[in-house]
């Protein structure tokens, strides 16, 4: 496939996703904003938001090119003349503390001295973790990844481990997923059956979330709960921040801001050594928020 194709294909893919997260929400639908980035390119950014399942939530799609640029050259390990860029982006906020937050994004990359490679990523963040939801989500994508190489669950699990993780607080954003990049043709795999897998990754996304939300949208919750869940958000803008590569890329590539920081849930706290409670569910998740978890079997 050549990049065009691609991209269409990665628009495709957005308005999959969208139709059936907007099912799963069961009340709000998407509002889309088209743009265009006067350097090259453009996209399309959609929002979701209200007093169904999703809170505030994103499915963006965008396709950018032109010059590289001295900043991006400072920021990332380019090093040609121009660059072609689309992708697909995912962030979901859930109103329940109940239902985990969830991200995916799935991208290629094309530089004008001929390389090209694709990347992408899914995680799920709970605010309270449960075993048996963690291993439910991380079979669904060894059931993805086995389909086309045996090796990359395994691999693509442990970069996730080390990627979604906040070094200055010794945590794991989530319970993690998968992470790739920089994934290109081989011996074993052509380009298409790589575009194939980030594509069935983007297609299985609404059914892996639908049952995520199906084990939490119902269940009641406190107020402590809530501030619990606000205390979690606020880990993850930090990792979007601090930490995340496509947030870095997006703003030093000239990307549109307000879509870059999509990403960030509506409400987030932070609170001067936060107290937990012994035995609590706060407790419990703040101890599995940790690497090496084999989340299939534990």
């Amino acid at each position: 496939m050549n990049k065009n194709e691609i991209s269409e294909a990665f628009q495709q893919l957005q308005d999959h996703i969208c139709r059936r997260v907007e099912q799963t929400d069961g009340v709000s639908t998407f509002q889309e904003d088209k743009w265009q980035r006067p350097e090259g390119g453009g996209g399309r950014t959609r929002i979701i938001k209200g007093e169904g399942v999703i809170e505030k939530g994103g499915v963006n799609f965008s396709e950018v090119h032109g010059k590289v640029t001295d900043m991006m050259r400072r920021n990332t390990e380019i090093t040609a003349d121009q660059f072609f860029a689309t992708g697909v982006s995912i962030v979901l906020h859930p109103n329940n503390p109940h239902v985990p937050i969830i991200h995916m994004n799935v991208r290629y990359f094309e530089l004008s001295d001929g390389k090209y490679w694709f990347g992408g990523g899914i995680d799920l963040t709970p605010h309270y973790i449960v075993k048996d939801q963690a291993r439910a989500f991380h079979q669904g994508l060894k059931d993805i990844c086995d389909k086309y190489d045996s090796s990359f669950y395994p691999k693509f699990k442990v970069w996730a481990d080390d990627y979604f993780y906040l070094p200055h607080r010794d945590e794991t954003r989530g319970v993690g997923g998968i992470f790739f990049d920089h994934i290109k043709e081989s011996d074993s795999l052509t380009k298409d059956q790589l575009f194939n897998f980030c594509k069935d990754l983007g297609e299985a996304f609404p059914e892996l979330y639908k049952y995520q939300v199906s084990l939490g949208k119902d269940l009641d919750f406190s107020e402590r709960e809530i501030d619990w869940r606000n205390t979690r958000r606020g880990r993850y803008v930090e990792f979007n921040l601090v930490h995340d590569r496509g947030t870095k890329f997006g703003l030093v590539s000239g990307g549109r801001t307000e879509s870059i920081l999509m990403s960030l849930p509506a409400t987030a706290q932070w609170e001067y050594c936060k107290p937990i409670e012994p035995g609590s569910g706060e407790e419990s998740t703040l101890r599995l928020l940790s690497k090496e978890i084999d989340w299939i079997n534990a």
